[in-house]
């Protein structure tokens, strides 16, 4: 199936990580022109960039910043003229569980800031890219997690910025994107248990059992089943009339033991 991406130019932010880095290589497969965002992890982001043969921008920027959000798309702008579509994708886990009453001010500021502010500034200065250039069509394809959708105790700052995206954020800015681009859509994919380099410190024994037993389909996700669903999702030949949604991406996941 044709998605049309061949030649649209996408931004891509968090590129470095394992889901970043799989929906970088799944978009060079359409044939996309890519912006791959990084902030530290220089080497894996590098490393990426020589390997995907398709036009690319490399840019690294501290997300948190504003000014420096400004200038990573100012400088998109000025390698690709105009973007097409968006993945906010970028964000942090901590693997250590710390209930809400031990928790730190300053640890809720900075999952908050790493997960919800980051997508904020990503999703604002797309927006503003679409005023300066009006065009028909726009993607934005927030990166979220199931902790957003069931919760997760232990991680309650991850999962209330998290559920900020899914729900508050994804559902009014599909209101607000149509009217800088009226079939411009803005979709959240909401991430189960995936074996990327963040999260496989935590993996393993309990935890999966755990895992597995509220999940129809008992396996943890590669990286490449969510880029596939981002690539769907930014698609407007496959999905061109899907805004507003939360898809979930965790193997038939419920919030209940279906294995006890």
């Amino acid at each position: 199936m044709d998605t049309g991406l061949q030649g649209k130019t996408i931004l891509i932010t968090g590129a470095a990580g394992g889901i970043g880095q799989a929906t970088a290589r799944a978009f060079a497969q359409e044939g996309a022109q890519l912006v791959l965002h990084y902030n530290t992890s220089r080497a894996a982001a590098e490393k990426l960039a020589k390997e995907i043969r398709t036009p690319q921008l490399l840019v690294q920027a501290d997300l948190r910043d504003e000014q420096q959000v400004d200038r990573l798309f100012a400088e998109a702008a000025g390698e690709f003229s105009k973007l097409d579509g968006v993945v906010a994708n970028a964000g942090i886990w901590t693997e250590a569980e710390v209930p809400l009453h031990e928790m730190t001010l300053g640890q809720w500021r900075q999952t908050l800031d790493s997960d919800l502010t980051t997508a904020f500034l990503t999703c604002r200065g797309f927006l503003r890219h679409l005023r300066e250039q009006p065009r028909e069509s726009a993607s934005i394809v927030l990166v979220a997690s199931t902790a957003g959708v069931f919760g997760e105790a232990g991680h309650a700052d991850y999962a209330a910025a998290k559920a900020a995206m899914a729900y508050g954020l994804t559902l009014s800015l599909k209101n607000e994107i149509i009217r800088l681009a009226p079939r411009g859509r803005v979709n959240c994919v909401c991430p189960g248990w995936t074996r990327t380099p963040m999260a496989e410190g935590a993996m393993g024994g309990e935890v999966e059992t755990r895992a597995f037993a509220t999940m129809a389909i008992r396996r943890v996700a590669q990286p490449e089943d969510i880029a596939r669903t981002i690539v769907y999702l930014s698609s407007h030949e496959v999905s061109g009339h899907v805004s507003g949604q939360r898809v979930t991406v965790a193997g038939g996941m419920e919030g209940r033991l279906l294995h006890p």
